[in-house]
């Protein structure tokens, strides 16, 4: 399995306002250094099998039909070889607790001096989710 990527970015002579909205907020925020922001998309696409010169040509083609708008858009496409220390952040596995129930809680009942539900957990991301026996 391979990955492709492709960057989409504004052409040049295209006006950014979502770019020069961050340009702006910056030194604001204490950023003086950068002096100018293009914002862009980025795709990640799982390509199975070989990555054959057919395959690219396809994904180049949803890059220029789908992914981007050649009017005012330009877009590189790029292999990537996927590699666990590359992924960002997002998409690495998050610990989550995970809370065993010996007993089931009476029905109404709550966990006790945790206050938590017995029949559900928190997640790291906050969201509740149920506890499985």
């Amino acid at each position: 399995m391979a990955r492709v990527v492709v960057d989409v970015m504004l052409k040049p002579e295209i006006l950014d306002p979502q770019g020069q909205a961050v340009a702006n907020a910056l030194p604001r925020l204490g950023f003086d250094a950068i002096s100018a922001v293009r914002q862009g998309k980025r795709f990640e696409l799982e390509v199975d099998g070989e990555l054959t010169p057919e395959r690219l040509d396809e994904v180049r083609r949803a890059a220029e039909t789908l992914l981007s708008n050649p009017v005012i858009e330009d877009f590189v496409v790029r292999v990537e070889e996927p590699d666990a220390h590359d992924l960002p952040v997002a998409y690495a596995p998050a610990e989550v607790a995970v809370v065993q129930v010996s007993e089931p809680a009476p029905a109404g009942a709550t966990a006790g001096a945790a206050g938590a539900d017995a029949g559900a957990g928190t997640t790291e991301a906050g969201t509740t989710a149920e506890a499985r026996p």
